[in-house]
C-alpha cells in the first residue's frame, strides 16, 4: 500500500555536508549513501536556505532536493545500467536507452539553432524522432525499446531538410557523448515563447509536493520569466488512478500564470490505494489536452510523482508509445521524485528524462518534511530548495 505521508509542521533540520573518497566510476548500491555538497545555509537567516532553528511555519521554499543529468554523466549512466543491483531495470519497464545519436545544430555564426525536427534513419526507416533543443541539442536513441545489437554502419539523418549519410554513434563504450557537430543554412521559424508543464500524482501520500506547487509556482515562473526573457505558458494536470474521483484532470496552457495557480490551489491529495498509479494515462492526456506551442523555442514537462505506472504490457507498451511522441514534439520530460518512490519509480523516471533530452530531480530528507525519501544513485550533487532547481532548469532549457 502506498505510504500516507503526514504533513506537519516541524523544527526544520540544519543542512549537513557530506563527503566519501569513492572513484568517479563507483556505483552506489540500495544501502550506500551517496556523495552529496549543499549550497544551502546552515544560518537562521528565515530565508530559503536558511532554515534550521525555525518552525517550517513558511510553507514556500522549504521542500529540498537534488538534480542529477544522466546525458551529461554518459559514463556514470551506462555503468549504472550494467550495475549488479540495477541490471534488470531496463527489462522491468523495457527501455534500453543506451546507444545514440548525438547532434549539436548551428548556424553559421555558431549559434544555436532550436526547434529543428531531427529524424534518425535506419535503412531509409524512421528509428527515431525528435528536435533540437533551445541549445541546438538533440538526441536520437537506438534499438530504445529493444536489448538487440546495433549495425553501426547503417544510420543516417535528416536534419530538417538536410541529409547527413555519415553519422557518429554513441554507445555503452564510449565514455562521453559523441556530438555529430552539424552547421546548418536553414532558417526555422521559432516564436519567443516555452511552455511549462506541471504532471502531477494528486493521489493521498502527494500533499507535500502539491502545497508546495500551491506555495511556490507563481515566484518560480516570475522568477524564470525575468531571468530568461521568454514569455512562458504554463499548464497543470493532475492525474490518480482507475477507480478514484476522477483519472485526470487539467488546466490548458496560459500566458497567465494566476490562471494556472488557481486551478493548482484547487486540488487535494487523496484517493489512490494501492502502490502503483496511472502515470500512462496522465502522460496520454497531457498530450492530448494540453495544447503545446509547435513553434516554441522550448517545451518542459514536469513530472511530479511517488509511485510507479503499473506494471503490465499494455502500460508499458503505453509509456513507450508516449515517451517516443514526447521526443518527437522536443518536450523534454522533468522527473520529480517524491518520498515514497522506490528504485523501480526512479528508473522508470530516469529512462523519460534521458529518452526526452531531460533530467533527473529528487527530494532528499534536508527539509525535514515528510516522510524519508530514498537515495538517489547517482555521483555527486548539490542539495538545493526544489523551487531554485526549477527555475534554473527552466533558465538552463528555455532561454
Amino acid at each position: 500500500m502506498k505510504t500516507k505521508k503526514l504533513f506537519y509542521a516541524c523544527i526544520a533540520l540544519s543542512i549537513m555536508f557530506f563527503s566519501c573518497d569513492g572513484g568517479d566510476d563507483s556505483i552506489e548500491g540500495y544501502e550506500t549513501p551517496i556523495e552529496k555538497t549543499s549550497e544551502m545555509s546552515s544560518s537562521d537567516s528565515g530565508e530559503p536556505g536558511g532554515m534550521s532553528g525555525r518552525q517550517n511555519e513558511k510553507r514556500s521554499g522549504l521542500l529540498t532536493a537534488g538534480e542529477w543529468n544522466d546525458l551529461e554523466n554518459w559514463r556514470y549512466w551506462t555503468k549504472l545500467l550494467n550495475d549488479n543491483n540495477y541490471y534488470e531495470m531496463p527489462n522491468q519497464w523495457q527501455f534500453y536507452p543506451k546507444n545514440l545519436v548525438a547532434v549539436h545544430l548551428i548556424d553559421a555564426d555558431s549559434n544555436a539553432v532550436p526547434n529543428v525536427p531531427v529524424t534518425l534513419l535506419s535503412g531509409g526507416n524512421t528509428e527515431f524522432s525528435t528536435k533540437t533543443d533551445n541549445s541546438g541539442y538533440a538526441y536520437c536513441w537506438i534499438n530504445l525499446f529493444s536489448n538487440s545489437k546495433i549495425e553501426e554502419n547503417k544510420y543516417s539523418l535528416k536534419i530538417g531538410s538536410m541529409v547527413v549519410d555519415s553519422v557518429l554513434l554513441t554507445t555503452k563504450a564510449d565514455s562521453v557523448l559523441n556530438f555529430n557537430n552539424i552547421m546548418t543554412t536553414e532558417t526555422m521559424h521559432t516564436s519567443n515563447t516555452a511552455d511549462v508543464a506541471f504532471i502531477v500524482d494528486a493521489t493521498g501520500s502527494m500533499s507535500d509536493e502539491i502545497d508546495f506547487l500551491k506555495a511556490d509556482l507563481s515566484d518560480i515562473i516570475t522568477q524564470a520569466n525575468s531571468l530568461t526573457g521568454v514569455e512562458l505558458r504554463t499548464g497543470a494536470l493532475f492525474y490518480r488512478d482507475e477507480g478514484d474521483d476522477y483519472l485526470t484532470r487539467s488546466d490548458n496552457f496560459s500566458s497567465d500564470v494566476s490562471k494556472t495557480q488557481q486551478f493548482v490551489a484547487a486540488q487535494q491529495a487523496s484517493g489512490g490505494g494501492d502502490y502503483p498509479e496511472a502515470v500512462h494515462s496522465a502522460l496520454v492526456a497531457a498530450l492530448q489536452d494540453l495544447s503545446w506551442n509547435e513553434s516554441a523555442r522550448a517545451r518542459i514537462a514536469f513530472l511530479i510523482l511517488d509511485a510507479p505506472a503499473h506494471h503490465n504490457d499494455n502500460v508499458i507498451r503505453s509509456l513507450q508509445i508516449s515517451v517516443e511522441q514526447y521526443a518527437q514534439g522536443g518536450i523534454k520530460i522533468i522527473p520529480v521524485a517524491a518520498s515514497g518512490a522506490d528504485k523501480e519509480t526512479e528508473f522508470m523516471l530516469r529512462f523519460f528524462e534521458t529518452a526526452t533530452g531531460g533530467t533527473y530531480v529528487f527530494l532528499t530528507d534536508d527539509s525535514g518534511i515528510g516522510n524519508p525519501h530514498i537515495e538517489a544513485s547517482v555521483g555527486d550533487y548539490n542539495v538545493e530548495p526544489l523551487a531554485d532547481i526549477m527555475v534554473r532548469l527552466i533558465e538552463k532549457y528555455v532561454k
